[in-house]
């Protein structure tokens, strides 16, 4: 097989290599020197090929390319048989790209992978090129190295260069689009930014979306003083609140403020909407940190049940399988002002509604 991870004598540098990062900002910056891509909502991996010994690498350098046959048979039938590039795996849909059904490609029986590789395969969208036979490219302009990237991978199959532009109009639009779409932002680099492994050099851009949520439940801290999440909910179409992720991360003051803020909420788990349990549909998402994670009454009940009264915003990034968060909330400010059963799904399905731009 030619997935292996041999010695790439033909290769100007060993590796894997940690690959070059991007810092936040909420403004795109702008003058002649700026390019910009879109940011991809994928999985950051890095192809290396020596030959027939070919490889993907994730941002941790753990081995991908088992997971993904169909790219390791389209780098190999690369013009270019020795080359380092960076980019994002994605698995195309007819509405754009699927995170969820990537995510579901990372499988460990072989013959369920050949089978996922049929039935939804991936494609590896290349933003960045290290290496091209025994050229190291590292310090070489980031216009040279887009050059050399556009003249490697061409037309090839499953694998392609980003787009790419020097119109901060244009880039903005990137910003614009629904969830679901697989762009989740814009990448912004420097015409004459060298690659540098670790260091965020680059910018990446990224609205603040935000959304008004039921809270329907609290986990407390081991002291029992302090609020370590709010359980949050939205209401479907058939009036059923939805448990959809938690909001955490907020400082010790505000974990003690929101504990004396649910205090009069507080009930029993008889007749509350998540008394039978909730996201008991399972699915790939809710193994992520900060999705809504399953809850049965067989369980341990280690959350706190409230009234679904409290609403509450909140700043989200990653909306997943529709009306599901992939990493927690940011807690904003409760919205005394909204009434609870205002708080539907539509606020994660319906495009930019519930955005805004900090």
């Amino acid at each position: 097989m030619r997935r292996g991870y041999a010695s790439r004598v033909s290769l100007p540098f060993d590796g894997p290599v940690a690959p070059m990062l991007a810092r936040l900002a909420r403004e795109l910056p702008r003058g002649p020197e700026w390019r910009y891509e879109p940011k991809w909502d994928g999985f950051r991996a890095m192809v290396w090929r020596d030959g027939d010994d070919v490889e993907l690498w994730s941002r941790n350098e753990r081995p991908l390319g088992r997971y993904f046959p169909e790219l390791v048979d389209a780098i190999t039938a690369m013009a270019t048989t020795r080359v380092v590039l960076d980019g994002e795996v994605m698995v195309p849909t007819d509405g754009g790209f699927d995170f969820v059904t990537l995510m579901g490609r990372l499988h460990p029986a072989p013959s369920r992978v050949r089978r996922l590789a049929q039935e939804h395969p991936a494609c590896f969208v290349a933003f960045d090129v290290l290496a091209r036979d025994r050229s190291d490219l590292r310090a070489r302009p980031f216009t040279r190295r887009r050059l050399e990237l556009e003249a490697i991978v061409g037309d090839t199959d499953r694998i392609g260069a980003t787009p790419i532009t020097d119109d901060p109009e244009l880039a903005s639009t990137w910003l614009d689009v629904a969830p679901g779409s697989g762009i989740d932002g814009v990448v912004a680099k420097e015409a004459s930014l060298p690659y540098s492994s670790g260091a965020r050099a680059m910018v990446k851009v990224k609205h603040e979306r935000t959304m008004d949520c039921v809270v329907g439940g609290v986990r407390f801290d081991l002291a029992g003083d302090g609020v370590v999440s709010l359980l949050l909910g939205l209401y479907d179409d058939a009036g059923e609140l939805r448990h959809i992720g938690v909001a955490s991360g907020m400082s010790r003051a505000r974990r003690v403020q929101l504990a004396h803020d649910v205090a009069p909420y507080a009930t029993g788990l008889g007749g509350h909407p998540w008394e039978a349990g909730f996201a008991l549909e399972g699915g790939a998402i809710g193994r992520l940190r900060g999705s809504a994670g399953r809850w049965t009454p067989e369980m341990p009940l280690d959350w706190v049940p409230l009234r679904p009264e409290p609403v509450v915003e909140v700043a989200y990034e990653h909306p997943d399988a529709g009306w599901r968060l992939r990493h927690p909330a940011r807690f904003r400010r409760w919205r005394p002002d909204r009434d609870a059963r205002s708080c539907t799904v539509d606020q994660l399905t319906g495009g930019r509604e519930g955005m805004a731009s900090r």
